[in-house]
């Protein structure tokens, strides 16, 4: 091993990680030090982490893929062997950038659970579920991989589940336990197909293995996979847990989670599909895109009713999964046919917007942590005005915002306009009907872009502007300056990843040679990496730093106008119109209900909205003396699919009770039988 090496860099983070488990629980009674050591710890191990990433990619170490062994096993098939490969790296890069500034946040954040929580235990689980997703990306073989997989999932329901004396937090964190092992299960059905192979459980024996497999075998682990993993993802329809739990957990858990947790999906199928599988059939590449397509859509939409500021969030997670998948699905039907140049493409296009979301929407949540650490409350109703007394947090937000609505300069333009660009040329690559995906979903891409932009006018709208609408959010303060320094720095990556994007699309050339077996990085970047291009020479080009230029040298021009046409003009200072009442009031004020209802109308059908109106009365039914007014939507996918799945499994379960008679001899004629069954399938 070098002197400096990925490999050292790694094992650096893991001790760091694991000094801030045993830290924290050394410091249960010590809430001051266990902020101070669980978190102080988790950002030395980010450090490292992010060290060891950029230094794989960078040197070109991870195309001899850096493996070392973790701990000494002598189990049969478990080898606890850590292999850093480009995709792993590019992974390991994403979740130790995010939990540098989460640590950093986290340092302010946590003061607010002094006296009533204990902060020891949040860190120690912190730092777990940080080594476990570590873990899972770096993992060498499926036995090892699926131990971390688990370890993950249970780290993070017992965060979700941290306010447990809330029953919201009860029935989320019991909500994502559930639908977390049945995704394991499917997992583990799909690596036993691989096994039956292969015959070992390693990664390398996997590679390129799908081409061996029968084509009912290969569809079946396909199918596996894409449950298995999409549920760790949130795709449509397998999302129910994230609405859920998101918005109860911690904030810089809900970011880690939003950030992190759910990219551990799209790294696992972007391993199976593109590292194990072989060359996919046609049918996979559509059925990820429309999952893909599908998710985006219904994303934004249900995240556009949504009055709470953490629920809407975590709606918009569910969005921008949907839009990776479309670049992933995209790149498997190229594959398919024979297009590697595109494949490529959609891929980075895929891999891009794959770190920018974790970027900009764990930025959001932290913002929506400060608002809720200021104001107590997450509803958006009970806000407005805050951008005067949180002025700071309000620009983040306003960044994550611009940033996740896909408009220019930042980050979420860069890799939707890829998206784009790689669906836009996907139409003549095949005569078939299939052709027409691509400008369909191109399509949805462009009109979910919009709804997004609009659910983020509300967002921030209603949350920072205006007059406040509560005593709370008219005595909010701004969040203290570890909390603005993490959001600083996520901040700064949004800038930076949007504006130059040829610089960071060059760690992606290791990455795609391993998974496509093309690097076209250099093809990318134009005039002299100042504007990004596409691969055809007729394509689109596009310079974000040239259109952030292009707008700091208009700024002057109001200013030169009003020097010369402005300056001697008269001044009048007068009230805002009032409606002829006496004064504005925050009732006033348009409200997060009125402005999503045209879109609530338009998609009825979908929403299938319910409102209900009582009125009280004082002498005459024409003057009110109070009116409630209530709306709710239905969420199609919980009251159409898993309600009735739930009611049957209840019933059916009921029914089973008359197994469990409490006869020796019954339990005796059921072990005979199951023997029995299983001699006759032997044979």
């Amino acid at each position: 091993m070098d002197v400096f090496s990925p490999e050292l860099f790694l094992k650096i983070a893991f001790c760091a990680y694991g000094a801030g488990i045993v830290g924290s629980l050394l410091s249960l009674r010590h809430e001051r030090a266990a902020n101070l050591v669980g978190f102080a710890s988790a950002s030395l191990a980010a450090l490292s982490g992010i060290g060891s990433a950029l230094f794989a990619l960078i040197s070109g170490s991870a195309r001899e893929a850096v493996a070392f062994e973790l701990w000494p096993s002598s189990i049969p098939y478990v080898s606890l062997t850590l292999k850093l490969d480009p995709l792993s790296a590019f992974f390991v890069l994403i979740v130790s950038l995010l939990a540098l500034a989460l640590s950093v946040y986290s340092f302010g954040y946590v003061r607010g659970f002094y006296g009533r929580k204990n902060v020891a235990v949040l860190g120690a689980f912190y730092n777990a579920l940080l080594l476990a997703t570590t873990l899972v990306f770096t993992a060498a073989n499926a036995f090892f991989f699926l131990i971390a997989w688990e370890i993950m999932a249970l780290t993070a329901y017992c965060l979700i589940s941290f306010e447990h004396e809330k029953a919201e937090t009860r029935k989320a964190g019991v909500l994502y336990f559930i639908m977390s092992h049945i995704g394991t299960g499917c997992l583990i059905l799909g690596f036993l197909l691989l096994f039956q192979v292969s015959g070992d459980y390693s990664f390398e024996g996997f590679r390129a293995l799908g081409e061996k497999l029968s084509p009912a075998r290969r569809d079946a682990a396909f199918l596996l996979f894409l449950f298995g993993f999409g549920v760790k993802a949130g795709i449509v329809p397998l999302h129910i847990w994230l609405p859920e739990a998101h918005p109860v957990a911690p904030s810089n858990v809900s970011a880690l989670l939003s950030g992190v947790l759910i990219k551990t999906g799209i790294y696992g199928l972007t391993r199976v599909l593109f590292d194990f599988m072989g060359t996919p059939p046609n049918w996979w590449g559509v059925t990820v895109l429309t999952v893909g397509t599908v998710s985006a859509l219904l994303g934004v939409l249900y995240a556009l009713m949504e009055h709470d500021l953490k629920r809407l969030l975590a709606y918009h997670s569910i969005e921008n999964i949907g839009i990776i998948l479309m670049g992933l699905g995209a790149s498997l039907m190229f594959l398919h046919t024979n297009h590697p140049v595109l494949a490529t493409l959609a891929l980075i296009a895929g891999l891009y917007h794959t770190i920018n979301h974790a970027v900009f929407k764990s930025l959001l949540f932290l913002g929506a942590g400060a608002v809720l650490h200021a104001t107590g409350t997450r509803n958006m109703e009970e806000m407005g005005g805050l951008i005067k007394r949180m002025p700071a947090t309000a620009f983040c937000f306003l960044i994550g915002a611009v940033s996740i609505s896909a408009l220019p300069p930042l980050n979420g333009f860069v890799s939707e306009w890829l998206t784009y660009q790689s669906l836009l040329q996907g139409f003549g690559t095949t005569g078939s009907l299939v052709r027409l995906m691509f400008p369909l979903s191109g399509a949805m891409l462009a009109l979910t872009g919009a709804l997004a932009a609009a659910c983020f006018v509300k967002a921030f709208g209603i949350t920072f502007l205006a007059q406040p609408r509560s005593e709370e959010a008219a005595h909010a303060h701004e969040a203290s300056p570890t909390m603005l320094l993490g959001m600083g720095l996520l901040t700064a990556a949004c800038v930076f990843l949007g504006l130059f994007p040829t610089l960071f699309l060059k760690l992606l050339d290791p990455v795609t040679q391993q998974l496509t077996g093309q690097q076209i990085g250099t093809q990318l970047s134009l005039a002299n990496r100042l504007a990004l291009g596409n691969t055809q020479a007729l394509g689109g080009t596009v310079s974000t730093l040239g259109i952030a230029l292009m707008a700091v040298c208009l700024l002057p021009v109001p200013l030169v106008l009003w020097l010369f046409f402005g300056r001697r003009a008269q001044v009048r200072i007068g009230p805002t119109w009032d409606c002829g009442l006496r004064g504005l009031t925050p009732q006033m004020e348009y409200t997060a209900t009125g402005f999503s209802k045209p879109i609530r109308m338009i998609f009825k059908a979908l929403f299938r909205p319910h409102r209900e109106v009582q009125r009280e009365y004082d002498y005459s039914p024409y003057f009110a003396k109070t009116l409630r007014f209530e709306s709710h939507i239905e969420e199609a996918f919980v009251t159409r699919l898993y309600r009735p799945l739930n009611r049957t499994i209840l019933r059916l379960s009921r029914r089973m009770r008359a197994l469990q008679a409490g006869s020796i001899q019954a339990y005796l004629i059921y072990i005979f039988i199951t023997l029995l069954l299983l001699l006759i399938f032997a044979l």
